[in-house]
């Protein structure tokens, strides 16, 4: 039998905590709720959470702020909160860590839909033996350990990349030299549709590339397509290849 998920819910607002409880619990999940930072802290010291749904306006410590700390010392998948319409927040939240967004007020039934996709592509799951990828992937003067899902630099310094970032440098190194638009890269890395005002690859991509040292103004490893998308452009090659 398939494990019971654990969910941390972090909103000031006691109703919202409540309803996504009681909800969440409905369907299958541990739940546990609290109010702000401090608590989270101590519930994530106590207990073995598997996702956190963190709201970005929090008393003391926001949830950038506590996005951004979490992201250092864990790769717990988190799904931040944000206010309805306010783009630069949830830009500010895929940029400290954050593995998706969704805009309040929200339907509890999107909100069950992001947490099972962003669990079956955590790092927790066992989804990873299913995967076909190499354990070592070298392009161009970088590697990627899919085990411990890190870059390792040509001189051998380790470059740690969040849960988002890893799934879409996976995308593109399955796929190399082949232009993958908006649509089909936030299908791939998160299983749904963009809307028009959707910039969430746009930021990973920018993400990625300070990663990877790759200048934005003239990019050598992901390249923009103007009016099409982005390509991964280097050779890959897996661990052992003599190609």
């Amino acid at each position: 039998m398939e494990k019971q998920r654990h969910i941390l819910v972090v909103d000031d607002d006691l109703d919202i905590r409540q309803l996504l409880q009681a909800y969440l619990e409905q369907n299958g999940y541990r739940v546990t709720t609290v109010g702000e930072g401090k608590s989270m802290s101590r519930a994530l010291d106590e207990q073995r959470i598997d996702l956190v749904v963190l709201d970005l306006m929090l008393p003391g410590t926001d949830g950038l702020e506590l996005c951004r700390n979490l992201r250092v010392k864990s790769k717990i998948p988190i799904i931040m909160l944000t206010a309805r319409g306010d783009e630069m927040d949830r830009i500010l939240g895929l940029e400290m860590g954050a593995d998706d967004y969704l805009p309040k007020p929200f339907n509890p039934r999107e909100l069950l839909a992001r947490i099972k996709v962003v669990l079956r592509r955590a790092v927790s799951l066992p989804f990873d033996q299913e995967e076909s990828v190499s354990p070592s992937i070298h392009f161009g003067h970088w590697q990627l350990d899919s085990v411990a899902r890190h870059l390792i630099s040509e001189s051998g310094a380790v470059v740690p990349l969040s849960g988002a970032e890893y799934r879409l440098l996976k995308v593109f190194l399955e796929h190399p030299n082949r232009v993958l638009n908006r649509d089909q890269l936030l299908d791939l890395t998160q299983g749904r549709e963009s809307d028009p005002f959707d910039r969430s690859i746009d930021v990973l991509i920018s993400r990625l590339r300070r990663r990877l040292e790759d200048d934005p103004k003239d990019p050598e490893i992901i390249k923009t397509v103007r009016g099409e998308g982005y390509v991964l452009t280097t050779k890959v090659h897996n661990l052992g290849d003599t190609a």
